[in-house]
């Protein structure tokens, strides 16, 4: 009887012996909830959904070119580019603590942060905009647009920054440009309609939409608007926040209908559009869901609920549909593009012939690799970082892929991600969830 208590001690000490060591696992399913959802109390819809789980090996002679480091010094779009795909990021990669601030704000930070003239540019739920200098280590502004009949109204910001100039869409109506250098409002509009897109500058063009799917080009001097495009409008609102992406000719616009636009930068024209929406129910109360737009080499990478589209950005001719979703928007590398569909597999595809090169599962990956049982992982975020893919995940780990799809490495940020990471001169920088500022390189 001793032995065999003994015996079955070994086998549980072995089985639990890697999650302890790694870490990687624990808490997994215990992730901080976002309250920063401004539209939390909207409808929601389940939507039945098969997960692919192809499994698909990489071929023993394939060489992927990595493209060139790039070292970024400004982050002024919450997409860093106008095209809203990332570039292979330079960062020091030493994963040590330089900097963390106090607590610089009561209420929840917005997801997106930006930097401009090393500074950095956040926003809370209570409508504030923070300016922190990198260089003093300081909170150096603090500004609140609102007055007091908006004080209980909790705010989603949207932020782009160009030049010393913050411009602001708001989930009440608002629309107006800050200069944190003067700190002070430049012009203010209030369009009653809740916005709902990221906001994008074309030239003199500040581009945003409502929550009624109008796309809008405003005069980014005066905010005057200069045109309105109607597009389909939906009875029921849902999660999916509508979506600007650039190219050199092209505004696309992916609203919540599931409708993807191409509008000519210079005459503000519609050249085609498409419905991405897969239901067999197309009625005003239909949702969709997706994420981000992403475009590079005249290719439009974008997800439905179910599938991944690649799209040709001058006829908007659908060349390949994936039976493939995420809950992330890809990344473009040259001719292919990188994907985490929803159950957690990591995806490289041929954005041209729409060949999936390989297809792994994370989970499992990560068990091989720490010698454990296989659970599930949440994951916050995904980036090209010196020619590796990291993913983060909400419980602040950090896996490190090499871009075959071999896991190269995991460790743990300092300290807890809340805000989605940005990565300036070389390094890493987020908000915890204590609100504090952290800078990581």
């Amino acid at each position: 009887m001793k032995n065999k208590i003994i015996f079955l001690f070994i086998i549980i000490f072995y089985s639990c012996s890697f999650d302890n060591k790694s870490g990687i696992w624990k808490n997994e399913n215990l992730i901080t909830k976002d309250n920063n959802d401004s539209f939390k109390d909207f409808k929601k819809l389940s939507i039945t959904y098969t997960p692919y789980n192809k499994i698909v090996n990489i071929k023993k002679n394939f060489k992927f070119k990595a493209p060139a480091l790039i070292s970024v010094t400004e982050w002024n779009d919450i997409f860093l580019s106008d095209n809203n795909n990332l570039l292979n990021l330079k960062y020091s990669n030493l994963n040590k603590q330089n900097f963390r601030s106090k607590k610089i704000s009561r209420k929840n930070i917005g997801n997106y942060i930006l930097s401009e003239n090393k500074n950095i540019i956040c926003s809370d739920s209570y409508g504030n905009i923070f300016i922190f200098s990198l260089i003093d280590n300081k909170l150096i502004n603090k500004f609140n647009f609102y007055k007091k009949k908006f004080k209980n109204i909790e705010k989603k910001l949207n932020l782009i920054v160009e030049n010393g100039t913050i411009y602001v869409s708001d989930n009440i109506g608002f629309l107006y440009a800050f200069d944190y250098k003067k700190n002070k409002v430049i012009w203010a509009k209030n369009y009653k309609i809740p916005f709902r897109s990221n906001l994008k500058i074309s030239q003199d063009k500040l581009l945003a939409s409502n929550q009624n799917n109008n796309l809008y080009f405003f005069n980014k001097y005066s905010g005057e608007i200069i045109k309105l495009i109607p597009t389909e409008e939906i009875t029921v609102k849902n999660e999916f926040v509508n979506n600007l992406s650039l190219d050199k000719n092209y505004i696309f616009f992916l609203n919540t209908y599931g409708s993807l636009y191409a509008v000519t930068k210079k005459d503000m024209e519609i050249k085609w559009f498409v419905n991405l929406n897969q239901s067999l129910d197309i009625n005003p109360s239909n949702l969709f869901m997706g994420n981000q737009i992403v475009n590079n080499n005249k290719r439009i990478v974008v997800n439905s609920n179910e599938s991944t589209f690649i799209l040709d950005t001058e006829t908007g001719t659908i060349l390949s549909k994936k039976k493939f979703s995420s809950n992330f928007k890809p990344i473009i590398i040259d001719q292919y593009f990188i994907s985490i569909s929803k159950n957690n597999f990591l995806i490289l595809t041929n954005i041209n012939s729409g060949e999936i090169l390989y297809s792994l599962d994370i989970n499992q990956e990560i068990a091989n690799y720490v010698k454990s049982k296989k659970k599930e992982i949440q994951i916050k975020n995904i980036m090209i970082v010196n020619n590796k893919i990291f993913i983060f995940l909400k419980n602040s780990f950090l896996l490190k892929f090499d871009f075959n799809g071999k896991i190269k490495n995991i460790s743990k940020l300092p300290n807890k991600l809340n805000t989605f990471p940005i990565i300036v001169d070389g390094s890493m920088v987020y908000f915890d969830f204590k609100n504090r500022l952290s800078v990581v390189n």
